[in-house]
């Protein structure tokens, strides 16, 4: 009954961190100006792919590498399909409201390169190399888009939302943050952890425990804070969330994670699942070129999906 327990207990933490990031971020792009996109796209998108750099490096360390390479791709793959789906059938994303394109122009670049670069068979230092230099170049596009915003002094559209607070402080929002961060790779971890030896009861394999278990695991926390943006109404927070971690999962994590060692790309990633987490990230095209809300029909969809696509991995 331990593992059950244990991976309750984490995904009550993941729940609390997530919404802790999520009302830090926010009202941090308040008090300094910057637009909840940027924000969402750098200290949240970062918070949570924290588990899963984590869990990239802990694996080529053991050279587990089929949980490191099934930890990312399964990863983005839960992002777009998962988060997305599930908070929609709560309450509708309305991203028609958010202005995601270059930013998602980006994404799916990081997922070509990525894909460019694992039909190399391996990922190396220089893989890394590249793949950090693509990820430099983002937060670079990102840092002057928000220094352009406050030179421009453009109104905040997010005084208007429902609990956001111009003037909290600057310690809360910090403690907030802290919190945040804090819990969310902590929560992650108890729950990886403990569903990984669930899922080894049943004999499962590595490379499948990668691409389910564990991505889904450290999904948890995009998941836990795209919930809390929807429930609070803030799309641009969820949609930017999901993207800057799609982003950050791609380029930063198996780009540090070839400093400890080179990591084997299994054939099957090749011939299927690279193709699913691409097919996957151009689902999302008419709600970001077309302004399309992701209606709850949409996150039924969207989750049912996935659904299909881990029965046939299992």
């Amino acid at each position: 009954m331990m593992p059950w327990l244990f991976s309750a207990l984490g995904l009550v933490i993941l729940l609390l961190a997530g919404d802790a990031l999520v009302r830090g971020a926010v009202n941090l792009s308040l008090r300094v100006g910057i637009p909840a996109l940027i924000v969402s796209l750098t200290i949240v998108a970062f918070g949570t792919s924290a588990p899963e750099l984590l869990i990239a490096i802990q694996a080529v360390h053991e050279n587990a590498d089929g949980i490191a390479m099934g930890n990312v791709v399964g990863s983005n793959t839960a992002n777009i399909l998962l988060v997305l789906g599930i908070p929609a059938m709560l309450r509708t994303l309305h991203t028609s409201e958010c202005d995601t394109r270059k930013n998602y122009i980006f994404m799916i670049a990081a997922s070509v390169l990525f894909i460019a670069l694992a039909f190399c068979g391996t990922f190396t230092w220089v893989s890394g190399l590249i793949l950090l230099a693509a990820l430099a170049g983002v937060l670079f596009t990102a840092f002057r888009e928000a220094q352009a915003h406050r030179a421009a002094g453009e109104p905040d559209e997010l005084e208007e939302i429902e609990e956001a607070d111009p003037s909290m402080p600057f310690w809360r929002i910090g403690l907030y943050l802290v919190l945040g961060l804090i819990g969310l790779p902590l929560g992650a971890d108890l729950l990886v952890e403990n569903a990984t030896i669930i899922a080894r009861m049943y004999g499962m394999s590595e490379t499948v425990i990668g691409l389910t278990l564990v991505a889904v695991g450290t999904s948890l926390p995009e998941l836990a804070t795209t919930v809390m943006a929807a429930l609070r109404r803030q799309a641009d927070v969820a949609l930017g969330n999901v993207i800057g971690s799609n982003m950050f999962n791609l380029l930063a994590i198996i780009g540090m994670a070839t400093f400890i060692g080179p990591i084997t790309v299994d054939p099957e990633f090749l011939r299927f699942d690279l193709w699913v987490m691409l097919g996957a990230a151009l689902l999302i095209v008419p709600f970001v070129f077309f302004r399309q809300d992701i209606t709850r029909l949409w996150g039924v969809a969207l989750t049912a999906v996935y659904v299909v696509y881990v029965w046939m991995l299992l």
